[in-house]
């Protein structure tokens, strides 16, 4: 008997379970997507976020591997065009506590690259090596009943009058939305008498820019450089971060949530960056051939749709990615949770030899997908609640307790490398939160750091040399 698998949305998320399905087994794994795909790393309607930072964490990253063993996603990467960055010396990064110190020890590494270069790098690299099928189609809902789903409606034309649009049904053993931010899960399930499905939204407001440049001759080699945002001072979160991506570009992105957003004009923006805590990012890009106009975004909640809690689920179906948990992108973790995400489908399908339609799998893969992503959530949501004007939430006593252990860690990491390891481990979804509790952190956050503050960037003579040949500010 024909084993199909039909997932719905063909961005990272979508791939990577596509890739899953066909590496456990399935016969047929069809992927469908409302948006014409584009042939190269182009940017296109359904991601929102595409024009902003994205960070590819080493543990999302690790994660991949697992999902396309012989594939190198790495290795395709770098040779995209892609950049390899340190988390202990390739940044240049102002926390809220002080300035990282940058350290000679080897730690791990995360991958810059523009959204664009890298779903298309994940997308060909799947078609090469799995038998999966893409189709353009909207998924209007699921067939089936609140026991099991068996497939998909979708919008089709034709018919007598070929711009009339009805709905056809799609068969299959296990339905995956990864449809992302736009999904109508919860509408989906309602559909089917599966409704009460609990939703937190956590909006700071948060509003994207983000402006391409070309590197100026001599910068090739400049670090990423990050001012994160402040959550302990009462004000809007307000930050700036050049990164190197494919091309010979850099991806300048500024942040700030509500009452502190960032403008869209040339010169506003400029003065955004220049006006934060250090106008080091500013400085960079005074010198610079800007390439694009201004991109603004204001898609930037953090949703959570509880589908792990509901009483029943259905077999024959899972919701990965986005639809399960949406963050705010300042935070880098979606890719990473989304990949995760399809590596617990991908286990869950080992354990059952494959079987798509397994009694009780579509429910092991959901609660698995929700546990990887709840740290990643809670990081995100328990920083988001501290800023002014936030939507959704607010400190709780225990949030508070936790942030100021956290900054604590933090300021410790500034000179500390045993504190400095912990926070790369959590920041790039490595290790579980738990690891800052770990007898060692702990030790080193109440020795604090060993050396004094440093209260400018730690840039090489040469990267000094870069930033004021580059500077036309005059700050």
């Amino acid at each position: 008997m024909s084993r199909r698998a039909v997932v719905i949305g063909a961005g990272l998320a979508g791939m990577l379970a596509a890739a899953a399905l066909s590496d456990a087994g399935a016969d047929e794994v069809i992927v469908l997507d409302r948006d014409e795909l584009p042939d190269g790393p182009e940017h296109r309607r359904g991601l929102p976020q595409g024009h902003h930072a994205h960070l590819l964490m080493p543990g999302g990253l690790d994660a991949m591997e697992e999902l396309l063993p012989g594939v190198d996603p790495r290795g395709r990467l770098l040779a995209a065009g892609a950049h390899e960055v340190s988390l202990s010396s390739g940044m240049l990064a102002l926390t809220s506590e002080g300035w990282l110190r940058r350290w000679r020890r080897a730690g791990p590494a995360m991958l810059t690259c523009t959204r664009p270069l890298l779903d298309w790098v994940i997308r060909t690299a799947v078609l090469e090596h799995a038998p999966v099928e893409i189709r353009r189609a909207a998924v209007t809902g699921l067939t089936g009943s609140a026991g099991r789903v068996r497939g998909v409606r979708v919008a089709a034309r034709g018919g007598e009058n070929r711009h009339a649009i009805r709905d056809e049904e799609l068969d299959a053993d296990l339905v995956v939305d990864a449809s992302g931010r736009g999904t109508r899960v919860v509408t989906w399930l309602d559909g089917l008498g599966l409704d009460g499905i609990r939703e937190r939204t956590v909006d700071s407001g948060l509003v994207n820019a983000t402006r391409l440049y070309r590197v100026p001759e001599g910068a090739e080699r400049f670090p990423l450089t990050i001012v994160q945002a402040n959550p302990f001072v009462s004000r809007p979160a307000r930050s700036a971060m050049v990164m190197p991506v494919e091309g010979g570009r850099w991806l300048v992105s500024c942040g700030g949530s509500r009452g502190g957003e960032p403008p869209a004009d040339p010169e506003g923006f400029l003065r955004y960056m220049l006006d934060l805590p250090d106008p080091i990012v500013g400085r960079l890009v005074s010198g610079a051939e800007p390439l694009t106009d201004i991109h603004l975004s204001r898609s930037t909640s953090n949703v959570r749709r509880y589908l792990e809690k509901a009483p029943r689920w259905p077999d024959g179906f899972v919701a990965l990615g986005d639809a399960l948990a949406t963050f705010n992108p300042a935070y880098g973790h979606g890719m990473s949770v989304a990949a995760f995400g399809a590596r617990v489908l991908g286990r869950e399908l080992n354990g059952v030899a494959g079987d798509l339609g397994a009694p009780g799998l579509a429910r092991r893969v959901q609660r698995g997908a929700a546990r990887v992503a709840e740290a990643a959530w809670s990081m995100a949501v328990s920083q988001d609640v501290l800023y002014p004007g936030v939507r959704g939430g607010a400190p709780t006593a225990a949030d508070r307790v936790v942030s100021a252990y956290t900054r604590r860690v933090t300021r410790a990491a500034t000179g500390s490398y045993p504190a400095a390891s912990a926070l790369w481990g959590v920041t790039g979804l490595r290790t579980s939160p738990a690891r800052v509790f770990h007898p060692a952190t702990v030790l080193a956050t109440l020795a604090g750091s060993p050396l004094p503050p440093s209260t400018r960037p730690p840039m090489t003579p040469d990267e000094q040399k870069v930033l004021e040949r580059l500077d036309r500010t005059g700050v």
